[in-house]
């Protein structure tokens, strides 16, 4: 690849005892990464390690640095955001992916969630939110908003496929009640806290208290995968009452 064909910037690692989260920027724009770059100079527990311009670039970069976090485009050159996702499957990093994105695609989010994408920030989001999916990605969090949530859940949601004998018979080992089972269903189709609390006439509390108890006998660590098991398991198909 020809250094000069594409946009590529790499930073010198700054003195600290705390070592900060490295991010590398991906988009074709340079004022999207000045921007970003600017942005995230004022947080002291973030450093931008590196800029490309390309898909090609990216997948160098991501090899050569290491990066914690990657806010990867997806509409590049060359290799767009999707395809560098493929192409880091077949890499053995721990780099989180945080798809920044202009693009309302459902089907391109959903994509880049199969491939494994930890987060998806729409580029008019509010700077202070970029900043917060950058940290909570770090911390081994999805990062969705609520309404993408709701939308990739729903891109997700197949209809189930037609039942063998006895094959319906697979959801009756659920170690979930039935009060459980409906807070999950709600979940899958991107309800929130208060809204599953005004639809089952319980308190807020009690949602999150429910919340609580299902995460921990699933053994999942979010809405997403929560939503996710749902979906799974056909959950978010019952019949709410």
């Amino acid at each position: 690849m020809n250094p000069s064909s594409s946009a590529v910037h790499v930073a010198e690692q700054g003195p600290g005892n705390s070592r900060p989260i490295r991010v590398l920027v991906a988009d074709d724009h340079p004022i999207v990464r000045d921007g970003l770059r600017r942005l995230l100079a004022l947080e002291d527990d973030i450093d931008v390690v590196g800029e490309a311009g390309d898909g090609e670039a990216t997948i160098a970069l991501i090899d050569q640095l290491d990066p914690d976090i990657v806010l990867l485009d997806l509409r590049m050159p060359g290799l767009d955001g999707l395809s560098v996702l493929q192409k880091l499957q077949r890499l053995n990093k721990t780099t989180r992916i945080i798809v920044l994105t202009a693009s309302d695609d459902k089907n391109e989010f959903v994509q880049a969630m199969k491939l494994g994408c930890a987060g998806i920030v729409l580029k008019q989001t509010a700077s202070e939110l970029i900043v917060k999916s950058i940290r909570k990605v770090h911390a081994g969090e999805i990062w969705l908003d609520s309404h993408t949530t709701a939308a990739v859940m729903r891109q997700f949601a197949a209809p189930p496929e037609p039942a063998a004998a006895g094959g319906a018979r697979s959801r009756d080992r659920s170690p979930l009640s039935q009060r459980e089972r409906e807070i999950v269903a709600l979940v899958a189709q991107g309800y929130k806290n208060k809204e599953m609390a005004e639809k089952m006439f319980i308190s807020e509390q009690t949602v999150k208290n429910h919340l609580h108890n299902i995460f921990d006998k699933l053994g999942v660590s979010d809405r997403l995968e929560l939503a996710l098991y749902a979906i799974h398991k056909g959950l978010h198909l019952e019949e709410q009452g």
